[in-house]
């Protein structure tokens, strides 16, 4: 994938398809340490151990459309090919943690990408779940929360101005 953002897109919608009712995306950028981390923590139907132990393997998935599943092992390979690495922590009926760090400096890490764009359309039609999102860069931070704002589904014309505020909140980071 040619941006994070496309990673980070893949994983919310791997929470929303767990049944999750919650979920927390937290961007990282801290140039002191030269790291860049994504986390997304969810609610979801969780992931048996089992199935975890192979969770970045592309040929196992538990979708029944396909017979591979390559968002988690491209993720995997991305973060490492950065010198970081990719984390799964994940209980049944409880929910599920990915962790994604990179070396900020690295020549092959990918452009962050639209971060608000994403969350836009990851937004859409999902009336009653509970997003956060918090976005860190060297001791600023920006936070923003749905709450479960049926607006998002009933008026889609009010993604566009979360869009807006998000694409605000973090220029404020800068």
């Amino acid at each position: 994938m040619h941006e994070l953002s496309l990673h980070i897109l893949d994983l919310l919608q791997n929470s929303a398809e767990a049944g999750a009712s919650r979920v927390s995306l937290v961007v990282t950028e801290d140039t002191p340490q030269n790291l860049l981390a994504i986390y997304v923590e969810d609610n979801g139907k969780g992931i048996a151990e089992e199935m975890l132990e192979k969770i970045a393997d592309p040929f196992t998935t538990t979708r029944t459309s396909r017979k591979v599943g390559l968002g988690l092992a491209l993720l995997k390979a991305t973060a490492e090919s950065c010198g970081g690495n990719l984390e799964i922590s994940s209980q049944p009926a409880v929910g599920t943690k990915v962790s994604a760090s990179f070396r900020l400096d690295h020549i092959d890490l990918p452009p962050l990408g639209n971060i608000a764009a994403t969350i836009m359309v990851f937004l859409t039609g999902r009336s009653g779940m509970v997003f956060s999102y918090r976005h860190c860069r060297d001791g600023k931070e920006y936070e923003f929360s749905s709450q479960g704002d049926k607006r998002l589904s009933e008026h889609p014309e009010f993604l566009i101005k979360v869009r807006g505020i998000i694409e605000a909140g973090i220029k404020s980071l800068k």
